[in-house]
């Protein structure tokens, strides 16, 4: 059918052609090339890692691996015999203290009202001796309180809502007072970071809206940048064995570009995706993202390419 036009014709279909195909590679270009994205991205959370402030035995184990807790809920129970114990004496000590300071108050305050007869050095020891009964007395009620305390801490609970992460913990096991013994990823916290090449971060913005793809999953996250990292490691401030810096070679005609981490809020996860912290994932930014299908679908491709 091209035979049959004019030369004429030909030549300016040919033109418009072109001129088409050049303006879609560079907006091609100015999207998927020189706007931010990137493939390194990854699902991050805080982890609480949960520690029994008091030692003993485990006597009970309330969680699950990988189960869903609710603040306050019930993590694992230490045997509270010798707490229990420990509040007995306690109590008991507070008593003798109690009686003590009474008994010693009671004869600074004779003495105090016999100042005429009897020596002013013998009114400052009592009053000094029922001074440090009461002192011994308010030390008794900390202890008390202490030992009350190290048995409402011997059962652990969950400061957050969350998943139970990596529990190797079973009765019998003995817990020791600040040693993790089991770590919740906070359901609360979960987000994005994006490693970002450093010659796109002009184009980055607080705020900016992003959309994510995570390895393994069709439908998008959409979220928008909460903030940007302000410094990496340098190798090169390192020392050697020496003691001097240790400077990595460089060639002078190729500049690797360093990688910002940029931290992404999540806004919307759909109801089919569960979110694991350690997710690879791909991110791009822009102000039309949202909205921006063949975007989405370019990084699928690039995701399986990768």
């Amino acid at each position: 059918m091209m035979h049959n036009l004019s030369p004429w014709i030909r030549s300016a279909l040919s033109f418009i052609i072109l001129t088409v195909t050049g303006l879609l590679v560079i907006a091609l270009w100015q999207q998927y090339v020189l706007a931010p994205w990137t493939r390194d991205g990854r699902v991050s959370a805080d982890i609480v890692r949960i520690a029994p402030e008091v030692s003993g035995t485990v006597l009970s184990v309330s969680a699950a691996d990988n189960e869903y807790v609710r603040r306050g809920d019930i993590l694992y129970a230490i045997d509270p015999k010798r707490f229990e114990l420990a509040i007995a004496s306690a109590q008991a000590d507070l008593e003798a203290k109690r009686q003590d300071m009474l008994v010693r108050q009671s004869t600074a305050q004779r003495r105090n009202r016999l100042r005429d007869v009897v020596s002013q050095e013998d009114v400052q020891q009592t009053a000094g001796a029922a001074a440090q009964a009461s002192a011994a007395y308010q030390g008794a009620q900390a202890a008390l309180d202490l030992a009350k305390l190290n048995l409402a801490r011997a059962t652990i609970r969950s400061p957050v809502d969350g998943y139970v992460a990596n529990l190797r913990l079973r009765p019998g096991d003995y817990a020791t007072a600040g040693e993790t013994k089991i770590a919740v990823v906070d359901a609360s916290s979960f987000r994005i970071t994006g490693y970002f090449e450093e010659t796109k971060l002009r184009r980055i913005g607080i705020g900016s809206p992003a959309q994510i793809m995570l390895m393994g999953f069709d439908n998008p996250l959409s979220g928008h940048v909460e903030s940007i990292g302000r410094g990496i490691e340098d190798s090169n401030d390192a020392p050697g064995q020496s003691g001097l810096p240790s400077v990595e070679a460089a060639f002078t005609w190729v500049r690797l570009a360093q990688r910002i981490p940029v931290r992404i809020h999540i806004d919307r996860v759909p109801s089919s995706i569960e979110l694991t912290a350690g997710m690879t994932a791909s991110v791009a930014v822009g102000p039309a993202i949202a909205s921006d299908a063949p975007r989405g679908r370019l990084i699928s491709l690039l995701r399986a390419v990768e």
